[in-house]
């Protein structure tokens, strides 16, 4: 068995794991979680009075007080975490960061500071690789077996690129992963993607050549024309492998087993977004269900197994998920008989954006175990433009402080247990300077979103989003053709705010010129007074980042009467002028 850190990392990261899984946080959890509200309570506690599920037959009884379900489930912890921060270590190479040249090799201290600059959360989720290659020390497939046999001896490759160049002289992610955390008494986990599709980008080529890009592992490149769901090579959705197949599925596991079997985590979170796509058309849903039901009770089974074999109290099992409801039974996703599977968590995920809408109460009535913790997933982004030179070239409507809080606060009212974070550097440089300005990422907010009265209690901005074409958002209300005298409704999630607020402000943005229309709005069912144009209304320092000119909005006061809890009316019509595309809507309260 591979050796990890020194046993006085050991000692700390069960120390933290035996407190949290005894449900008694250490004091710097306590204090940041005692914000916590009566209206969160009472939504997390909204399980009808007797449930039964029909994969297992299992259930509660509330009305007599009896649990039906098997006591392994009745005696796991609810996980304790409410600020998750996930982080997918390739930034590291490919954003401009204070602390790192861009000419640097790849180090420890680099990916450490990755991880402690995110200090004020309580669960650090790294992404170490594709899922393909692990970027630990691998006994299945190590760097030497990738890097030197497969790359090197057998295709030719001359030039070995900084991680690979990190993992032969010793790197291990892993490794830095438990230490770093251990030091932060924060959760380590480890954040496993179960179907990547970046390499697939790349397979037209590879294959013209005949020699795999350097992201493709063994197993891949072997195993693709057999494997592999559809005949598209340039498409992620084809080019990815069919987990219909069993040996695709043993592959995953036993890479996910090897890090659960060497390292002191306190978790595993199964990243079905990455790529979200993981059978064909062939495979019936039922099928599906099946078979990512198995997937979640094996590696719950391994979890409980490697824990009491390295001494851990306990470890949590999270599923990271398409947030939208009408999605997930495509890919078999069941919430409810995955929580009776052995989820302790599940991160609803809108892939690449900060998103509002009431999925998370939707989420929570689905799951219908108050034991299961549901998180609200938050990104840089709440909306992309059109590409201008390729993949990472769109502009981006950054994620402000106050979205961020009013995410928080929404999620917090719809029965979520807390919130996390993902592709939080990348408000720093990537790709190409045409997306900036860019700006340090707002890491003050982290620590302030656990703080339920802080979020409630802070401005609010609240929004509804194009973000973009991506079926993994399933239906959109935006964008949307508005055609004149011809009203078109919209729904959009508010937290009620205090009555003591003063007004707030509705904006509609398009992207396209709309200032000779005369635009009438309604918010549930009341007109609104139009005012000239406010670029932020609420103060952010993103200046000049694709906040869209004055002619594109057309903006109005907002009574704070008029708004109700949960979901609101929207209703634009064209008075006069041709037809308008919206493309975002928000709602801002000081």
């Amino acid at each position: 068995m591979i050796q990890g850190r020194p046993a006085y990392c050991k000692s700390i990261v069960v120390a933290v794991l035996t407190a949290w899984a005894l449900s008694a946080p250490p004091p710097e959890l306590l204090a940041r979680n005692a914000g916590e509200t009566r209206a969160a309570s009472e939504s997390a506690s909204t399980v009808p009075a007797s449930t039964v599920d029909e994969g297992t037959g299992h259930g509660t009884d509330k009305v007599k007080g009896k649990d039906s379900r098997p006591s392994q489930m009745r005696t796991r912890p609810k996980a304790p975490f409410r600020t998750i921060y996930s982080n997918d270590t390739t930034h590291i190479l490919s954003c401009k960061m204070p602390w790192r040249d861009r000419g640097d090799e790849l180090t420890d201290a680099h990916l450490a500071k990755s991880i402690t600059e995110a200090a004020g959360v309580d669960a650090h989720f790294l992404q170490p690789g594709l899922g393909w290659i692990p970027w630990w020390r691998s006994e299945i497939y190590s760097p030497h077996d990738h890097y030197d046999e497969f790359l090197q001896q057998e295709f030719g490759h001359r030039k070995i690129n900084k991680i690979g160049r990190y993992l032969l002289a010793g790197g291990d992610m892993l490794d830095v992963l438990v230490s770093t955390c251990a030091e932060m008494q924060i959760a380590p986990f480890l954040s496993f993607r179960l179907n990547d599709g970046h390499h697939v980008r790349e397979l037209r080529e590879a294959i013209a050549t005949g020699r795999p890009s350097a992201g493709m592992s063994r197993h891949y490149w072997q195993n693709y024309q057999r494997y592999r769901i559809g005949p598209d090579v340039a498409n992620w959705d084809e080019g990815v492998l069919d987990w219909s197949i069993p040996e695709v599925r043993e592959h995953k596991f036993r890479l996910i087993e090897e890090a659960c079997q060497n390292y002191d985590l306190a978790g595993i979170e199964l990243d079905f977004l990455r790529h979200w796509v993981r059978f064909g058309e062939s495979t019936p849903i039922d099928q599906r269900r099946q078979i990512t039901t198995d997937f979640v009770k094996r590696v719950r089974k391994m979890l409980d197994e490697t824990a009491k074999e390295r001494s851990l109290p306990y470890r949590y099992l999270c599923i990271r998920v398409p947030a939208k409801s009408v999605v997930r039974p495509e890919q078999g996703i069941d919430l409810k008989k995955l929580a009776f599977a052995g989820v302790d968590m599940v991160n609803l995920s809108y892939s690449y954006f900060t998103w509002q809408d009431d999925s998370v109460r939707t989420a929570v009535r689905e799951i219908d175990d108050s034991r299961v913790a549901v998180y609200a997933e938050m990104t840089h982004t709440t909306m992309t433009g059109k590409a201008t030179a390729g993949s990472g070239t769109q502009p981006f409507l950054r994620t402000t402080n106050e979205q961020f809080y009013s995410t928080a606060n929404l999620a917090y009212r719809q029965g979520a247990h807390g919130v996390s974070l993902f592709n939080f550097p990348y408000y720093r440089y990537h790709v190409t300077d045409s997306i900036g300005p860019f700006h340090e990422p707002p890491f003050h907010v982290l620590s302030k979103l656990s703080d339920r009265e802080f979020v409630a209690s802070s401005p609010q901005w609240f929004f509804l989003t194009s973000g973009r074409n991506d079926r993994v958002l399933g239906p959109r209300e935006l964008p949307a053709i508005v055609k004149r005298e011809e009203a078109k409704t919209f729904l959009i999630q508010i937290a009620k705010p205090d009555q003591s607020r003063v007004d707030g402000i509705l904006r509609v943005r398009s992207d396209e010129d709309i200032s000779d229309r005369d635009i009438e709005v309604r918010f549930n069912g009341n007109r609104l007074r139009q005012i000239p144009h406010v670029e932020k209304p609420l103060d952010h320092p993103y200046q000049e980042t694709w906040l869209g000119s004055p002619s594109e909005h057309a903006c109005y006061a907002l009574p704070i009467s008029f708004i109700a809890e949960g979901r609101n009316k929207v209703s634009i019509e064209i008075k006069q002028g041709i037809r308008v595309r919206v493309t975002y809507i928000d709602v801002t309260m000081p």
